[in-house]
């Protein structure tokens, strides 16, 4: 596909990388769980194998777009060598969460809690796709004026053409995988996860809301989204708890307590626990106030 195997664009202000987009052709590169500080795209053109992605395991083909938010755990594992592209960038470079209303990739591609973190292509979501990716490359291998700015413009049609493709597969597959009477339970579900996460933790609070039981819940959840309900609330809690840490300078106390935890060392843990890292440690390496005291 590319003329070359690595590409990066290295940030002049602290020497981080920003962007690179590189080839592979074996399963060194992923065959370990990756907890990385940046957006990372990965094309699959050849091979197939597991993906353990947040601890679930998927299945995966040739013609895969996988999309992972910062620091969310994943690996993929295969028998035989599998061959890909893959785009890798900063949050200092292009933010997702600032620019999700141009984009609507927030939610959807990234930091999606309810689907799977990937896209099959067909032969012609494929070719706009790698046609992006080419465009980005021969960007990269040039040294010419703004090209900053153009690796955006490409990256924002990038992720907006696989935001749409995400969006026509997930209508597809939601009405192949559950019947009526779940859609409606699955809807409900979600949205009493974003209306009542940052006051209600519990599993049980939800199959109350909901009026079903427990175990009920539990099998619904576990089928359609292959995660148990207490993973998809403290996901949920998660991403809103990144949100606060990258884009306000309010303490780590504070977001604790308007998530609902009265006790910002037992947050602490959970994010932790979660992430690998702590609250202060994901503000000081992503967030908007880095540096900034906890409370």
């Amino acid at each position: 596909m590319l003329s070359q195997s690595v590409y990066t664009l290295v940030n002049e202000q602290n020497g981080n990388l920003a962007f690179k987009l590189f080839e592979f052709d074996n399963n060194s590169y992923f065959d370990h769980i990756q907890r990385n500080n940046y957006f990372t795209l990965i094309l699959i053109n050849s091979g197939e194998g597991i993906a353990t992605v947040d601890l679930c395991d998927y299945s995966f083909t040739e013609n895969t777009l996988f999309a992972f938010y910062p620091y969310q755990p994943f690996m993929l594992q295969s028998s035989k060598p599998i061959m890909g592209v893959s785009i890798q960038f900063h949050h200092d470079f292009f933010c997702i969460y600032r620019h999700h209303k141009e984009i609507a990739a927030n939610g959807i591609l990234f930091n999606n809690i309810y689907q799977q973190p990937f896209i099959v292509l067909n032969e012609f979501s494929k070719s706009s796709i790698v046609s992006l990716i080419n465009g980005i490359a021969n960007e990269l291998k040039n040294d010419a004026f703004r090209k900053d700015e153009v690796l955006i413009s490409y990256l924002k049609i990038l992720l907006v053409t696989a935001t749409r493709i995400k969006l026509e597969q997930q209508t597809v597959q939601n009405s192949e995988t559950a019947n009526i009477k779940q859609q409606f339970i699955i809807q409900n579900l979600k949205n009493a996860i974003e209306d009542n996460f940052r006051t209600k933790h519990s599993a049980s609070d939800y199959a109350d809301l909901l009026n079903q039981t427990p175990a009920s819940l539990a099998r619904i959840t576990k089928s359609h989204f292959n995660k148990t309900l207490s993973d998809l609330i403290t996901e949920r809690i998660i991403i809103e708890a990144k949100r606060e840490l990258y884009l306000t300078d309010k303490t780590i106390k504070e977001i604790a307590y308007e998530l609902g935890y009265e006790d910002e060392y037992y947050f602490s843990r959970l994010f932790k626990n979660k992430t690998d890292i702590s609250p202060q440690i994901y503000r000081n390496t992503i967030g908007f106030n880095r540096g900034a005291e906890s409370n």
